[in-house]
């Protein structure tokens, strides 16, 4: 009997929209039938500027509990789902140091052959949904490994629109999480273990 699917869902978050995201994503993970770990990467901003924005400041209290991801996770998983805001169309700081500390493992190939996928949020409409998931997924290719996005794979997939993984804009905080993100999320989830879990059983 095949053992399930372990996904890591590793995610920087900073007024919350990405932490709803991944759990949207670690709840259909677990529907899915796989073993799911909900990870945040480590803060770098000063606590300062954390708690001068309050939806910052809750954010940080309301994940306090959520482990912080190691190296440790990525070799553990089967599946990767990373997680992040666009700065500037681009990955976080947060996240992408995260991924700068993969050097050892990568160099060990204990990164490659893995399925790995993505998700973002941002403030505004076209501000950098599908270019922060390509420049995420510039790393993946590095490691060796097996990009599965969404694509337009399900019915849904067509009303919010992006093949290359869930996103939000939440405009400053107006936009609260949806249900056509939710959905988009749980379609990702599930192609992710869907796929991940025919390669395992290939293996």
């Amino acid at each position: 009997m095949t053992t399930p699917v372990k996904l890591a869902i590793v995610y920087y978050s900073s007024t919350g929209t990405i932490a709803e995201i991944a759990k949207e994503l670690h709840d259909a993970g677990v529907k899915a039938g796989a073993e799911v770990r909900l990870l945040r990467v480590a803060e770098l901003a000063p606590q300062a500027a954390i708690d001068s924005n309050p939806a910052w400041a809750a954010n940080q209290a309301a994940t306090a509990d959520i482990p912080e991801a190691t190296t440790q996770d990525i070799e553990w998983a089967d599946a990767v789902i990373f997680g992040t805001p666009t700065r500037f169309g681009n990955v976080s700081s947060q996240l992408k140091q995260f991924i700068d500390t993969l050097g050892g493992p990568w160099a060990q190939g204990k990164l490659t052959d893995k399925v790995y996928s993505g998700f973002v949020s941002t403030a505004t409409a076209h501000a950098g949904h599908e270019s922060t998931l390509l420049a995420l997924y510039n790393s993946v290719h590095h490691f060796g490994g097996i990009i599965v996005s969404p694509g337009f794979t399900d019915p849904a997939k067509f009303t919010d629109g992006n093949p290359y993984g869930t996103s939000h804009a939440d405009g400053q905080g107006t936009n609260p999480v949806d249900e056509v993100t939710r959905t988009a999320a749980r379609i990702q989830a599930e192609r992710v273990v869907k796929v991940a879990g025919k390669l395992k059983t290939a293996a």
